[in-house]
């Protein structure tokens, strides 16, 4: 039986990338419920999810990287592909060239987004 953050992942997965394909789905949801995401809520650890398996499952960030192309450049190349593959997928949000990843979290805790255990972050 899942618990109850299981249930709010797979919520979280639905509403927020619905096309999704079955096989990326569940990669995405058991990167979500790992250990590491926990203190996250589950929306924020789904979004999180989704990006990095897309980065490393759809596009060429990996032989970016493999190349020597350091971390920000890869990901600078691979923002389209990543946006692209979010719009095939229905998602509610796409990737901001212009955002910081730390900031869009910083403003994710600041709107009031939860844990998993419904507390606010401290």
């Amino acid at each position: 039986m899942p618990t109850d953050r299981q249930k709010r992942i797979a919520r979280a997965l639905t509403a927020t990338i619905p096309r999704a394909p079955f096989l990326d789905a569940e990669a995405i949801r058991a990167a979500a419920g790992a250990r590491h995401m926990r203190a996250l809520s589950p929306q924020s650890a789904v979004w999180l999810a989704t990006v990095a398996h897309i980065r490393h499952a759809h596009t060429d960030y990996d032989a970016l990287m493999d190349e020597g192309y350091d971390r920000e450049a890869a990901r600078f190349f691979v923002l389209d592909a990543i946006n692209a593959m979010l719009d095939r997928w229905g998602a509610t949000r796409r990737l901001d060239p212009e955002a910081d990843n730390g900031e869009a979290m910083a403003q994710d805790l600041r709107s009031g987004a939860t844990t998993g255990r419904d507390e606010p972050y401290s």
